[in-house]
């Protein structure tokens, strides 16, 4: 009688079929060099998360998906934060992105360093834009030690970059923050909004459980700007026919793939075609089926993908959409 395969080796199989299909550059192998957008150095580490506090994560990079036939933009990614197995420079990035059809990205710059970090990387790498601001939880932190007005000093300077085409990440996140650093938050995104309206440039709102106050220093923003984009949108129907009236762009990230999210596809489902974009926040929120893995742009098309079989389209018809808003929000590269 023939002896039953080996799991252990089958599973062994599967592992090296997997890493063989990671994009080169994310493979774990050693990497030397002085960091930086253009060196492959150790970069900023991600920030530990719920989900890793619950359970050890895989840290290899997972396969690159079937590659995209109509090229969109990944809308916000922070390639300044390291994470899994290796460090990856901004043009190996962008190369591994544009192998799968992802033909561009905006980085962004959410406190002064990755500000800074953003427009060393739009000037070295032509695939990028940016966004630069001061992320909520860091106004409130930077306010509670006398150093917020400093910050954002730099920010406005860094914001007049011809290659930076959105203030964000901006916005309201009442999940981390407590009561005491609510003002501080909403002060400075009115700040955020009003210089966003000032140089002509797009916004990029972060927010999480702040949903009704975000949406009231919008409407009550005397100048704000043209261009409204809700970065890693996670809001429900109502939501959605909010930004539907008032033309607020809503970008979907990872999370819309996860299986408990119904109310996010139904946002989804709800939305406007032509108010749709798409991004990783890499290295966070991985799509599924890789949840819980480091994050790159080169997986864009699976939340593509996943956003087109809720809306029930082709995702042909979906990403030459998705580019189009994106042109229109950000301009050409």
């Amino acid at each position: 009688m023939a002896s039953e395969p080996s799991t252990k080796s089958t599973d062994t199989e599967r592992d090296l079929e997997t890493a063989a299909a990671v994009p080169e550059a994310y493979r774990p192998v050693p990497t030397t060099g002085e960091g930086g957008p253009g060196g492959s150095g150790e970069g900023r580490r991600r920030e530990p998360t719920e989900e890793k506090s619950k359970r050890r994560r895989r840290l290899e990079y997972p396969p690159a998906p079937e590659p995209l036939r109509v090229p969109v933009v990944d809308n916000h990614t922070h390639l300044d934060f390291r994470d899994g197995l290796v460090a990856v420079d901004v043009h190996q990035a962008m190369d591994a992105a544009e192998a799968v059809g992802v033909a561009g990205a905006i980085q962004v710059g959410c406190d002064v360093e990755s500000a800074r970090f953003t427009i060393e990387a739009i000037e070295a790498e032509a695939r990028l834009l940016g966004a630069v601001a001061i992320h909520p939880n860091d106004a409130a932190r930077l306010a509670e030690r006398g150093h917020l007005q400093a910050a954002l000093a730099e920010i406005e300077t860094l914001a007049a970059h011809p290659r930076v085409r959105a203030v964000g990440e901006t916005g309201l996140d009442y999940y981390r923050t407590g009561p005491e650093g609510v003002g501080d938050q909403q002060e400075a995104f009115r700040w955020h909004l009003e210089l966003a309206h000032r140089l002509g440039k797009a916004v990029q709102i972060h927010d999480r459980d702040a949903h009704e106050d975000v949406v009231r220093i919008l409407l009550d923003t005397p100048h704000r700007p043209d261009r409204v984009v809700f970065h890693c949108f996670s809001g429900d129907v109502e939501l959605a026919r909010i930004c539907n009236e008032h033309g607020w762009y809503m970008s979907f990230a990872g999370p819309v793939t996860f299986k408990a999210n119904d109310a996010l596809r139904g946002a989804l489902a709800e939305a406007r075609e032509e108010l749709l974009l798409v991004e990783t926040d890499a290295p966070f929120l991985t799509p599924h089926p890789w949840r819980g893995r480091p994050n790159a742009p080169y997986l864009v098309p699976l939340t593509l993908r996943g956003m087109a079989e809720t809306r029930g389209v082709v995702a042909d018809a979906l990403a030459t959409a998705v580019a189009n808003n994106t042109r229109r929000v950000y301009g050409d590269f």
